[in-house]
């Protein structure tokens, strides 16, 4: 692809006294975009573009979810590592001791107002906490989380490649289509030649050359629109793996009847259920959820916890004198308002669903499989069916266009064998994007659609 030229020189123009000589090329230079930039582009290489840092936009933002939740994993971790504060104060004040309530009696009477009198203070505090199980177990469902987004990042992949491939294809069906377009341009064209050719024989009417040209009118308006239809696929793949949409792009591979490499329906719910990264993300979101929730149990064991302090306190730095502290903390829970007990369902009615939307991700992907299988068997038949009509529609063509340059039929005939060859030709374009599309279908079902893509 084309980039902006750089300019090393530039801080020395800017420095020099040919800067205003310079500021039109620097003005150039960011304000006329680079040309457009020729690119052959296979399905991997387009799917692999796609899943590059710089590519799809769901892959960039799963990559982002990940170092989120990776962040939010330390957060948990720090509730377990040491605590460790510092503080250095110096404050002047009075106090009424008369309103701390020291009152005067017959043996003593306090002064009401006490100081002014100075108070430094530089003191190090330390906590560790020593056995708390919910943190622990939050700990851990937080790092299975990290595993969770890594495995939806997985998936996303997957869908992005499938995504892709999709498109890929769709831009096949509309090239093909347009090939077939100017092969059907072309032949009306042929055919119009031989009405006008007819008609200066004797042989032909006025009308059959009329005819032959509406014919080569209508074909020139199918041209036109499978180009631009083909031209917005290129663009909406340009898109999809983050290429420039000024990008000149040429497919390099062609719609093909490439076969299966799975045996049967259950060897491929046997291979979607190894390698499903949805359904690998999912018992792990299970996981999680059953640690989370016992955790919330957990909040009801009673917590221990240690602290240390050591610093110097007096009336000034001078005369700062070290004071310590050091002891452990043992910490039941009596009563919260039932925070725990409801932390505590919130958990369990999550652990469920997750069991409840596992169960019917299975089904799913068992679906998945079976309608791609069923879809795949129908795409094959109406391949064979097509490639056969084909032929006999070229066959058709052919002994009409002969019947017609001898004189023993009129161009009717022609025209009607020509519009079942275009027919032909599209229910065979239709047959080859429903098989390769299916293909698709099973290889996203299965969890191995970049494998699939050699």
């Amino acid at each position: 692809m084309g980039v902006l030229p750089t300019y090393k020189p530039m801080a020395c123009f800017l420095r020099s006294r040919h800067m205003i000589l310079a500021l039109p090329l620097i003005w150039i230079a960011f304000t006329y975009p680079a040309t457009a930039s020729d690119l052959n582009l296979s399905l991997k290489e387009a799917i692999e573009i796609a899943l590059s840092q710089e590519g799809s936009t769901e892959v960039q933002i799963a990559e982002e979810t990940i170092r989120e939740v990776q962040a939010r994993s330390q957060q948990s971790r720090a509730e377990l590592l040491p605590h460790l504060e510092a503080s250095i104060g110096y404050q002047n004040q009075t106090r009424n001791l008369e309103a701390l309530g020291l009152q005067p009696s017959p043996l003593f009477r306090p002064p009401t107002l006490v100081g002014p009198f100075t108070t430094f203070d530089a003191r190090a505090n330390l906590t560790q906490t020593i056995f708390h199980l919910g943190s622990i177990r939050r700990f851990q469902a937080s790092k299975i989380g990290v595993r969770v987004a890594e495995t939806e990042k997985e998936h996303i992949e997957e869908r992005t490649a499938a995504q892709v491939a999709r498109f890929y294809l769709e831009a096949l069906r509309n090239r093909a289509r347009l090939d077939a377009a100017r092969a059907n341009l072309e032949l009306a064209t042929a055919l119009a030649d031989l009405a006008e050719n007819q008609r200066e024989a004797g042989m032909g009417t006025g009308i059959e050359v009329t005819r032959a040209q509406v014919q080569v009118s209508n074909e020139q308006q199918r041209v036109l629109g499978t180009e631009q239809q083909y031209r917005q696929s290129l663009l909406r793949l340009l898109k999809l793996i983050g290429i420039r949409l000024d990008t000149n792009l040429t497919l390099t591979e062609n719609l093909t009847n490439t076969p299966v490499q799975v045996a049967d329906m259950q060897e491929a719910l046997a291979i979607a259920l190894r390698s499903r990264s949805d359904l690998q993300a999912h018992q792990k979101r299970e996981e999680q959820a059953d640690l989370d929730y016992r955790a919330a149990r957990s909040d009801r064991i009673p917590s221990l916890s240690g602290f240390a302090g050591y610093g110097t306190i007096g009336s000034g730095i001078d005369n700062a004198i070290p004071t310590w502290n050091l002891g452990v903390s043992l910490e039941l829970p009596v009563f919260d308002g039932g925070r725990v007990d409801a932390r505590r369902a919130e958990a369990l009615s999550r652990l469920r669903r997750e069991g409840i939307e596992g169960q019917d991700l299975r089904h799913q992907i068992e679906l998945e499989i079976r309608l791609a299988f069923a879809g795949l068997n129908l795409a094959r038949e109406q391949i064979t069916v097509a490639e056969e009509g084909l032929q006999l529609a070229q066959q058709e063509l052919e002994q009409a266009r002969r019947r017609y340059q001898a004189g023993i039929t009129s161009s009717i005939e022609v025209t009607d064998a020509q519009t079942r060859l275009e027919r032909a030709r599209e229910n065979q374009i239709t047959a080859l994007f429903n098989y390769n599309l299916e293909r698709i279908n099973l290889g996203e079902a299965m969890g191995t659609i970049r494998s699939m893509i050699q």
